[in-house]
């Protein structure tokens, strides 16, 4: 049954007001647009979303009416939505999806993303599910990264006198990877979870400095209080989330988007982790092309710090 219904006006507003950026409209990450955006649509256009994100390639064969019809929506509903993910018509997020979902077909990421994983499930299966996962979610965070953003925090933490790093639970644990990082080729870095000590070293930034807020769904309370200090003290703020219009996004002067793809016993925050360490691993590259010499050195006499703690050939049995 169609729901005819009309999306009022006030409405439509809204959601051209949340739509996904027009300036990049490519066939390229058209799925992980709609999942970034899912969480900004409601009623009609969120069943839509739904829709097509559990099975693209149906959505792909389907005509506008056909569409319509299985997400229990109407044709009007379907044109608002392609104008929201950034398209001109329905026949363009169609070429899109297709143009997708045949790579990902020929690259092997089609194998039951979307299927529960079960008790009795081999092994095997399990490796092939959490591969097949991951590398959608590597492939939709290379789609949605503004590499402009990239280069700007790149910049930022290059010149910083010092980098605060914040973030609770999972998030604490990627942030102190990219503090170590930062820590081997000379930059003063430090990766805060407690938020009271995060807050009373956010109070002591500056203009100059850097705070980096890494939070999934960039509503992590503490997350966010950290960052907004740091920021009120004139500290340039970067947010690394799955979420652009999040509070942790709306009050970073950077934004750093990441995509997930969860599978059963392992939602979004955890699927994100490895493709947040992408893109700090990235970002800390950037920063030591940045500063070659100093990194290059830096790291050198880190390197000689601990090489005496290595085990000697021939020493164990």
């Amino acid at each position: 049954m169609v729901d005819h219904e009309v999306d009022t006006a006030a409405g439509t507003a809204v959601v051209d007001a949340h739509a996904i950026d027009r300036r990049s409209v490519a066939s390229d990450g058209v799925l992980a647009r709609v999942r970034n955006g899912l969480g900004e649509l409601t009623g009609a256009l969120r069943r839509v979303a739904e829709h097509v994100l559990s099975d693209p390639e149906a959505a792909a064969r389907s005509t506008i009416v056909e569409l319509a019809e299985r997400s229990g929506t109407s044709p009007a509903t379907i044109t608002r939505f392609c104008r929201a993910m950034g398209f001109e018509g329905y026949a363009d997020l169609r070429l899109g999806i297709a143009a997708e979902t045949g790579r990902a077909r020929s690259a092997g990421w089609t194998v039951d993303i979307g299927r529960e994983i079960q008790p009795n499930d081999p092994l095997a299966r399990v490796l092939d599910q959490i591969m097949a996962a991951d590398t959608r979610a590597m492939h939709d965070t290379a789609a949605l990264l503004d590499l402009g953003e990239v280069e700007r925090a790149a910049v930022a933490i290059a010149g910083a006198s010092r980098v605060n790093i914040f973030g609770a639970s999972g998030s604490a644990l990627v942030g102190e990877e990219m503090q170590f990082s930062l820590h081997r080729i000379g930059v003063a870095a430090w990766a805060w979870s407690d938020v009271h000590e995060g807050l009373a070293s956010a109070a002591l930034l500056g203009v100059g400095d850097v705070a980096l807020g890494i939070s999934h769904t960039g509503q992590t309370r503490e997350t966010i209080e950290m960052l907004a200090e740091a920021g009120s003290r004139g500290a340039t703020t970067l947010a690394l989330t799955g979420f652009p219009r999040s509070p942790l996004a709306e009050l970073a002067d950077i934004v750093l988007l990441t995509a997930s793809q969860a599978t059963t016993f392992r939602p979004d925050a955890l699927s994100a982790r490895h493709p947040q360490l992408v893109v700090l691993d990235l970002l800390y590259i950037a920063v030591a092309q940045r500063t070659h010499d100093r990194a290059h050195a830096a790291f050198r006499r880190t390197a000689q710090a601990v090489d005496g703690h290595k085990a000697a050939k021939g020493s164990l049995s």
